[in-house]
């Protein structure tokens, strides 16, 4: 009977063969072949010389992962306090803007960036540039040289990716930790209270603690998909802004066609998530583990 049962099993390992392990191979192979086929570390050698993409995209990732979890945390804190019906709503407000595709959601946040779009049509309704011009105008080493500016420049910068990316990946960073809250067992909160802890201590020694498996679970998906991101830092960074998924595309896609540095630099990619999934296994399985940390 198992022997049959496995044979359902069978399209779905041809399927994994054929469209992800096929894949990661001819990847392994382009990275450490040259254009003629031979066997070369020229390759990985030649990253060096993207270092400050490298620079940028851990840089960015580990500044989204941590504003993420800054916002995520103390709101899926407050959330597994509520009751059963404001947590689903709150799970439904939650959910609802990655029911629109990813690149929707992206463009609205060029609209209201933009130089013309909506922040900066408020900012002037409201006289905030103006009032910013007096200012800097007031403080210009020559106040007669000093050009006004009738926007703020937040399309293309460092910034709007950071907030794409914030905005775009807080929902993954959110439930890991709510899901991990709501099922801690409130006897050891009152037992903790019982014997004299401060709510302060409560949260650190207790609440923190047990919380880990959801916060490492949550950096692990906000980090890995961050730091890998094209399609934000070119809409949002105007293309200034590149980072490791636009540089793995243009090695592909684009004018500089290197498909050998491209599968180099994805295979670092690669080891980077595998890492992470590690970290995050090691460290999300339990409770326990957590409070050994």
């Amino acid at each position: 009977m198992k022997n049959k049962l496995s044979l359902f099993a069978v399209p779905y390992v041809g399927w994994m063969s054929i469209f992800v392990v096929a894949p990661i191979i001819i990847m392994v192979v382009y990275a450490f072949s040259t254009a003629a086929g031979d066997f070369s570390l020229e390759n990985f050698a030649r990253m060096g010389t993207y270092t400050a993409v490298f620079t940028r995209s851990f840089k960015l990732a580990i500044i989204a992962t941590l504003i993420a979890l800054l916002i995520g945390y103390p709101v899926s804190y407050m959330l597994s306090k509520e009751g059963p019906q404001v947590q689903r709503i709150a799970m439904v407000l939650i959910m609802l803007p990655m029911w629109m595709n990813f690149l929707l959601r992206t463009y609205s946040w060029m609209s209201i960036l933009e130089n013309n779009g909506l922040l900066n049509q408020l900012f002037q309704q409201i006289g905030l540039i103006d009032l910013y011009n007096q200012i800097a105008m007031h403080f210009a080493s020559d106040p007669a040289a000093y050009v006004p500016i009738d926007h703020f420049q937040m399309i293309g910068t460092q910034g709007a990716v950071v907030l794409g990316m914030v905005y775009n990946y807080l929902p993954f960073m959110i439930l890991p930790i709510y899901s991990v809250l709501v099922k801690l067992d409130h006897s050891l909160i009152e037992a903790a209270r019982d014997l004299g802890a401060s709510s302060v201590q409560v949260f650190r020694k207790v609440i923190l603690p047990l919380s880990l498996p959801g916060v490492l679970s949550g950096i692990t998906m906000v980090f890995v998909p961050s730091v890998s991101t094209f399609a934000i830092s070119r809409l949002l960074g105007g293309g200034t802004q590149m980072m490791l998924g636009d540089l793995i595309e243009q090695q592909f896609l684009g004018g500089a066609y290197n498909p050998q540095l491209g599968a180099a630099i994805a295979l670092v990619m690669m080891a980077i998530v595998v890492v992470c999934m590690l970290v995050m296994n090691r460290f999300g399985d339990g409770e326990e583990q957590a409070v050994m940390l």
